[in-house]
Formats: C-alpha cells, structure tokens, sequence
C-alpha cells in the first residue's frame, strides 16, 4: 500500500542556509519518525510558499545517502490570501503496510497551526 506523509515547517528568512536548515530537519523528523527506508519511497514533492525562493529545498533530500535514485520535485504552493507565511511543506509517497492512523505526520515551528490534530505536544 503506499501511503502519504505530510509534513511542514516554517522558516524566519528567506536565505538559503536557513530553507535548507529547516527541509533537513523536516524531512529527518518524517524519516526517523516512521521508520522509513529510501528505497520504499516511491516519489517526494515539496512546496513552498511565494515568499520563499534563495533555494531548492529538494536539494537537501537528493544529499542524503540512499536518496539520490528517489524521484524529487519542488513546487509553490497557492497563494492564499493571510495564509501562513514562509512555509515548506514535504508530501512523501511511501510504500508501508501501516495503516493511516498509525502515520506520524509532522509539523514544526509554526506550521504546527496547520494541523495541531496531527501534532504531537
């Protein structure tokens, strides 16, 4: 069964030592949290919102050992009018015989306002 992960986080400069910061910590907590191995991975999108463009957060992912083969994209998300500001967010299609309910989704710094249901305190 594949499965979807979702997670977010958000970022307080658009500088790219900062986005790429912030996606490897994301996408490190999604992993760790859940177990999950590169090559069950079958594809990875991130989006991220206008106000976030000095790098390619994808970048950080296609680094880490056993992802280089992962097929990876980054995107903008649509710009809703008072949405949250300076946000990447990771979608990762992961094949697993876990459950949905058992899926750990994360959502850091202010992006836990996104989906506190989901959260962890």
């Amino acid at each position: 069964m594949i499965r979807g992960v979702r997670g977010a986080i958000t970022v307080e400069n658009n500088v790219e030592a900062e986005i790429l910061s912030a996606t490897e910590s994301l996408f490190k907590e999604m992993i760790n949290s859940n177990q999950i191995k590169a090559s069950d991975v079958a594809s990875v999108f991130l989006s991220v919102t206008d106000d976030i463009n000095a790098a390619f957060p994808a970048k950080v992912i296609r680094m880490q050992e056993d992802w280089i083969f992962v097929p990876v994209m980054c995107m903008k998300e649509i710009a809703v009018p008072n949405s949250l500001e300076k946000c990447i967010r990771i979608m990762m299609h992961w094949n697993t015989e876990l459950y949905q309910d058992e899926i750990q989704h994360i959502y850091l710094e202010k992006a836990i306002q996104l989906r506190p249901d989901l959260t962890k305190q």
